[in-house]
């Protein structure tokens, strides 16, 4: 019988629960310190990341995964009448979207790209609302109609201890504008529509991050309604905790998870970021036209 499979990259910070939960393949990305190499979520944990982020000489990078080992993973998990959705961290930030796309066309099973426009978690709840369709039995028409409205829904939103770390990485985007201007000033960061990282506010000193990341979320996703939700951080739990408090105080969650966030982002946003990633719940997406 034919088989849908769920495909996505460790640039999603997904879980181990939520891989276990629906058997989701996750394609590691690999993390360098010069010429230490790792890969992400195997031989490097965001707690070994950060420890090294802060003693080591050199800032890491990251290397998306090659075709080839979409095209080895691809081959593994699918037979010929089988369907894989790849749904992968967006392509304006990341090669990775690419290295899927060309896999696709190396082997016998129906391979479906699909660009998140997001990262972390971002890309995590397009893959967890597709996961649950397939768990559903729903046709793969619907499946992808589902995942298409995650995308679309998903909304980001996150602020960084410096812009360091995504000037130097090269994936600042629109927000290269507040490169020398900020001083005591707090960049409050989005994945646009694009998926490319944009600015959505400037605040005034850390204690108005959160009430700017909460009415943010207010501002684009309804409180009437059940919503996923998830808070993540590099190294900076206490923060993401206080987030997330504020949140419950006007949001009905049907799916949380509060994590880390892992190596492959963590080496572009660097330590001390927290973000939310939160959309209209599985059933409320299901119910949209």
């Amino acid at each position: 019988m034919a088989q849908i499979h769920i495909v996505s990259d460790s640039t999603a910070d997904l879980s181990k629960e939520q891989v276990d939960k629906f058997g989701i393949n996750v394609v590691p990305l690999t993390v360098s310190f010069g010429d230490e190499l790792f890969t992400d979520g195997i031989d490097l944990t965001p707690s070994e990341f950060y420890k090294k982020l802060s003693t080591s000489s050199q800032l890491p990078k990251t290397s998306q995964p090659s075709p080839e080992v979409f095209r080895q993973i691809y081959d593994k998990i699918a037979s010929e009448e089988d369907t894989i959705l790849s749904i992968h961290v967006s392509g304006k930030l990341s090669g990775t979207l690419s290295s899927a796309e060309a896999a696709s066309k190396m082997v016998s099973a129906r391979v479906i790209p699909v660009d998140s426009l997001n990262a972390s978690q971002g890309v995590a709840r397009s893959v967890l609302v597709a996961a649950e369709a397939v768990r559903r039995n729903m046709a793969l028409d619907e499946i992808l109609s589902i995942t298409k409205k995650s995308v679309a829904s998903t909304i980001s939103i996150f602020a960084v201890d410096t812009l360091e770390f995504l000037q130097r990485n090269g994936r600042i985007g629109k927000a290269a504008s507040l490169l020398g201007s900020m001083l005591q000033l707090k960049p409050i960061l989005y994945a646009d529509p694009e998926g490319m990282v944009a600015v959505y506010d400037k605040v005034r000193g850390r204690s108005k991050i959160i009430p700017s990341l909460v009415s943010a979320a207010l501002k684009n996703v309804s409180a009437d309604e059940p919503v996923n939700l998830s808070v993540v951080h590099s190294n900076a739990e206490d923060k993401a905790i206080m987030l997330l408090d504020e949140l419950k105080k006007h949001y009905e969650i049907s799916d949380l998870h509060i994590g880390h966030v892992g190596p492959a982002i963590g080496t572009h946003i660097g330590p001390g970021a927290i973000s939310l990633m939160i959309q209209p719940s599985f059933d409320v997406l299901l119910s949209r036209a």
